[in-house]
């Protein structure tokens, strides 16, 4: 008896003390949280984006300052997104897809005023393979930092330059509103 206590008790322990997954979404996972410069984030949503209807891209994952509203996201408040891809895509269409899709969210002046902050962060790009997962983590007073599989690869300063880029998902004029609601709990 005293050694089956034993027993369900380490049990337990390891349990608990494994980090749990708020999300699973077509199979990958997302934490429940993360820790950005003492700040804890939340995972708010998940969506799975597909491309002509029925061919699945990529996978997100929506990470926001567990002090503010998603209708904060906008706020100079810390954020974090995760995209883990299904096919392999090169650089190049990345970066012609990021200046697309922040264009389609600005005013041509916002546009052309962030257009060397664009570019700088299109040459982070790397080519991706299924199962690679890059996170986008803007931190308030530093910037916008690109990482591929937990590599950093560099950081973009400016509140402005973060708005314009989480919009490519999370705007207005989103890749697919389906996604972005999801990734927003409005789904």
């Amino acid at each position: 008896m005293f050694l089956t206590r034993i027993v369900a008790s380490i049990f337990l322990i390891i349990l608990t003390a494994s980090p749990l997954k708020a999300a699973q979404i077509e199979g990958v996972n997302f934490d429940d949280s993360c820790i950005i410069q003492d700040m804890k984030l939340t995972v708010r949503g998940v969506a799975l984006l597909r491309y002509m209807v029925f061919i699945k891209a990529y996978v997100g994952g929506f990470y926001l300052d567990q002090n503010h509203q998603t209708s904060d996201l906008f706020n100079d408040v810390a954020k974090r997104l995760e995209l883990h891809y299904f096919h392999a895509i090169p650089a190049a269409d990345f970066a012609k897809s990021t200046k697309i899709m922040i264009e389609n969210n600005l005013t041509n002046v916002e546009f052309n005023t962030l257009l060397p902050k664009i570019e700088q962060m299109n040459s982070f790009y790397q080519d991706v393979k299924p199962g690679d997962r890059y996170t986008a983590t803007y931190i308030p007073g530093a910037g916008t930092e690109l990482s591929l599989n937990g590599k950093p690869l560099g950081i973009v300063s400016g509140y402005e330059f973060a708005n314009a880029y989480f919009s490519i998902w999370l705007g207005k004029n989103p890749i697919d509103e389906g996604f972005r609601d999801h990734l927003l709990e409005k789904k």
